[in-house]
């Protein structure tokens, strides 16, 4: 099955991935693949932006400033992006990259992107785990379903299917961009069988357990 875990933007689905895939792990469940975990600071006037996930404003006053990659499984961390007015304002926006061509609110070096394509292409050469796990990929944006750039071993490791490493897959996707993925998944990543949108939550985690038989 392909799981679409979806909501809006910053409602932390990517720290409720995160979890999860911490427990699973601990489980003895193979997980591979890539998180993408925001880089927080927290707001010296204390108020909370519109770009504060809702855990985030719980635990204090957070603005998102970037996004690190984490390989799965090996737990290597990928700086991945920084907030495009940010790299404006210093000038070190990586003008000429895929991000800047589609005019994405991410400043992102095409060296990271090249270098977490190479962590999925490595993947597919793997040795298969005793049992088949979950391969992640958060997440699937702008340029991977509108432009077929950014992550595109993720994308072809995708339309392989289920393998012996992953006999079932999970996908981040921003709540503007649900449509569009499901449209993808139909006829894209069709061996996968049913493409399920889910929502962070413990109905959710029930799902993904039994389909791992965690």
């Amino acid at each position: 099955m392909l799981l679409i875990l979806t909501g809006e933007i910053q409602i932390g689905k990517t720290r409720w991935l995160q979890e999860l895939v911490c427990e699973l792990q601990e489980e003895g469940v193979a997980v591979s693949g890539v998180i993408a975990p925001g880089i927080w600071v927290e707001r010296p006037d204390g108020q909370v932006g519109a770009d504060a996930d809702r855990g985030m404003a719980e635990e204090g006053r957070y603005e998102k400033l970037g996004i690190n990659n984490l390989l799965l499984p090996q737990g290597q961390l990928v700086p991945f992006a920084r907030r495009r007015d940010l790299s404006q304002a210093d000038g070190t926006e990586h003008q000429s990259s895929q991000s800047s061509r589609a005019q994405l609110g991410w400043d992102i070096d095409d060296a990271a992107i090249a270098q977490v394509n190479a962590h999925f292409d490595q993947l597919a050469q793997s040795p298969a785990p005793p049992r088949p796990g979950l391969l992640v990929v958060d997440e699937l944006g702008r340029l991977e379903l509108m432009r077929e750039e950014g992550l595109t071993s993720a994308l072809d490791a995708l339309s392989a299917g289920p393998s012996p490493l992953a006999a079932h897959a999970l996908v981040v996707v921003r709540e503007g961009l649900l449509d569009l993925a499901l449209q993808t998944a139909a006829q894209r990543f069709s061996l996968w069988g049913e493409a399920r949108p889910i929502s962070p939550g413990e109905d959710a985690a029930r799902l993904i357990r039994s389909l791992l038989g965690a």
